[in-house]
């Protein structure tokens, strides 16, 4: 059985593993680190809660603290770039409890903040930056940091980056990073804008690696589907978290106003819950999560910006107040649960008009939500049953393949 002990990695680096609580490696983070400690470019594509994070960060931290350091002071020798905030502050804590024995220093810059503090942290010297792209270019513009020495590139969720604008921040930022470096490109999706850019940027043999489908969520995760009039959204959402068997609940709101309101809600009836989206500050937003992660409160509402930045293994439940418009949204909101191999159960709210959200999530999928009624909370949104749903899909399939048919036939007359 693999191991971390049988992955190469340095003792100090197993001590901060093994001081984390963990032992066996993930099936990305197996396939991952021996390629990436080696030096060589990699490319991995593993589904939300897989362990993707440990997958970079541990070779990152072995080849830096067995390599030769620049006399002097210190130069940034690896740049982690993350779409948001909280994935930067996850990925450099990840950072510093692996790291603990290793003689590296690390900060996180991003945006929301002072830039006081960061500059102070630079000056000092750090060996790794994790940042996201727009702070980063603003500190870039204003010469606190020089990228010169940069070894070791990491794009995290390298498709949500893209997804968000950062292709040409992105850019400007790895043209001033050496050419002769070692990048790591880790995804949930692999669409073909991610591929192209890799190809860009990387060298040519770089390895890529793939852990499970890349459209499905984690299989530890249940995924239910729970019709619902749209004013009674509120009721079913108190109804569930009185009648399941809840821990920590993730509730997913496709506004900020909203989840602010459901918030509201949800602590008027005695709930300790807390709202985390884009109007907060940054210091309400760490607060919020860090209150989630220790217990403070069961519940956080939040909105997509969410989706990728939480990384809290004990969520037991996810639930999609509002069903999302976007299949890749869905993905990764309920791969918040299920995490670090555990067993998580999703609950999709649908309403009238969002049965084709549902449709669309389920044929981009390959996969039908389970449907789930409550035999004491009557709605009157009906949702096709999971035969009806398959019937149909596979009435589609056939009737795509009638319609290639006679293209071909029409096509070879006309030849």
């Amino acid at each position: 059985m693999t191991t971390f002990k049988t992955l190469g990695l340095s003792e100090n680096i197993l001590r901060g593993v093994f001081a984390a609580g963990y032992d066996t490696p993930t099936p990305i983070q197996a396939a991952a680190i021996p390629i990436a400690s080696s030096g060589q470019d990699l490319i991995g594509c593993a589904q939300t809660g897989t362990g993707k994070t440990a997958g970079f960060v541990l070779p990152l931290l072995h080849r830096l603290s067995m390599g030769r350091r620049p006399r002097g002071r210190r130069e940034v020798r690896a740049l982690v770039l993350a779409p948001t905030r909280e994935l930067a502050i996850q990925v450099e804590d990840a950072v510093r409890t692996y790291g603990k024995h290793v003689s590296l220093y690390s900060t996180t810059i991003y945006g929301g903040v002072g830039m006081g503090p960061q500059i102070k942290a630079l000056r000092r010297g750090v060996d790794i930056v994790v940042a996201t792209p727009g702070r980063l270019l603003d500190h870039m513009d204003r010469g606190n940091v020089d990228l010169s020495q940069v070894e070791i590139l990491v794009l995290d969720e390298a498709d949500r980056m893209l997804d968000m604008g950062f292709i040409r921040d992105m850019r400007k930022i790895i043209a001033e990073i050496p050419r002769r470096r070692q990048t790591l490109l880790f995804s949930a999706t692999m669409p073909q804008e991610v591929q192209t850019f890799a190809r860009d940027i990387m060298a040519r043999d770089a390895e890529f690696i793939e852990i499970g489908e890349r459209r499905n969520p984690a299989k530890t995760v249940v995924q239910h589907a729970c019709g619902v009039d749209h004013h009674q959204k509120m009721d079913l959402l108190l109804h569930v978290l009185e009648n399941e068997p809840v821990e920590n609940v993730l509730v997913f709101s496709r506004t900020k106003h909203r989840a602010d309101r459901i918030t509201k809600r949800l602590s008027k009836k005695g709930f300790a819950a807390t709202a985390l989206h884009s109007n907060k500050s940054q210091n309400q937003r760490q607060r919020a999560l860090e209150g989630f992660k220790r217990g403070r409160f069961q519940i956080m509402v939040a909105t997509d910006i969410a989706a990728r930045g939480i990384d809290v293994d004990t969520i037991s439940h996810v639930i999609n107040y509002d069903t999302p418009s976007e299949a890749e949204s869905y993905i990764h909101r309920i791969g918040r649960t299920g995490r670090a191999q555990t067993s998580g159960d999703a609950i999709t709210f649908v309403t009238h008009d969002e049965k084709k959200y549902l449709r669309n999530i389920e044929r981009h999928t390959g996969q039908l939500l389970q449907r789930k009624t409550y035999d004491d909370f009557e709605t009157s949104v009906v949702l096709e049953t999971e035969e009806e749903a398959s019937n149909r899909n596979t009435r589609r399939k056939k009737n795509r393949g009638r319609g290639q048919h006679s293209r071909r036939r029409s096509s070879s007359r006309r030849n």
